[in-house]
């Protein structure tokens, strides 16, 4: 785990108080998180998390991270996640980690959302240096490819749009589904792509998080700096 990553992990410690009900994120800068925050637990500090992938589940188990689900505990104080981009206004695109629909569900559910990332993940545009992932149901995948680019089409968005893993071995997300990623390169209105995505019945979940993050804690090799959606112009 690279220094800086764990820079944003104990950063976004300064996010958590006792009693706090936490979402904790997939990918290795919230792993650093989880690892950062595992001994102020064992020192006493008392919250408990919604892991928004099997994997994070088994790393709290690993390191003794109280855990909960959002059938138990339905509403979070906070989540803290990774992100793969984050605009100028703190969009995001997530789910290279393949976690994207239990992320937004968990992230919805919270009262805010605080991403931690290193510098290399913050772009002008979305859509620069990662597809948007698109999470969608088996069934009907050629047609709900097809919505998808004929969606993007009418927003002046073209690119390639692949099966994860491939028609052999497609990638299975933690709740059974396939996901589809879409280099749209440019995205200069994530607001307007989500909402079409959203309309296409095929599509489960994508990862365009637009307005859920409300902080951003961005590490690079000269410290740590924190961003603010009201600061965004």
């Amino acid at each position: 785990m690279s220094n800086v990553k764990q820079m944003a992990g104990e950063a976004a410690l300064d996010y958590v108080s006792a009693g706090m009900k936490l979402g904790i994120g997939t990918g290795s800068t919230a792993e650093a998180f989880v690892r950062a925050l595992a001994p102020k637990v064992a020192d006493g500090l008392s919250i408990i998390g919604v892991p928004t992938s099997e994997r994070t589940r088994e790393l709290c188990e690993e390191l003794s991270v109280p855990l909960t689900t959002l059938e138990e505990t339905p509403h979070l104080d906070l989540t803290i996640d990774g992100a793969d981009e984050i605009d100028p206004d703190l969009a995001l695109i997530k789910g290279a980690g393949g976690a994207l629909l239990r992320e937004k569900i968990v992230a919805a559910a919270s009262d805010r959302m605080v991403v931690i990332a290193d510098t290399s993940k913050i772009v002008e545009t979305l859509g620069t240096t990662f597809p948007v992932p698109i999470e969608v149901d088996r069934f009907g995948l050629a047609a709900t490819r097809n919505a998808i680019e004929k969606a993007a089409t009418k927003l002046g968005l073209s690119g390639d749009i692949v099966l994860r893993g491939g028609p052999d071995t497609p990638y299975i997300t933690d709740g059974g589904l396939l996901i589809l990623d879409a280099s749209f390169r440019r995205i200069v209105d994530p607001q307007r792509l989500a909402v079409a995505l959203t309309c296409i019945p095929g599509v489960v979940e994508h990862g365009l998080f637009v307005g859920l993050a409300d902080t951003a804690i961005i590490a690079g090799e000269t410290g740590v700096e924190i961003l603010s959606a009201s600061d965004a112009t």
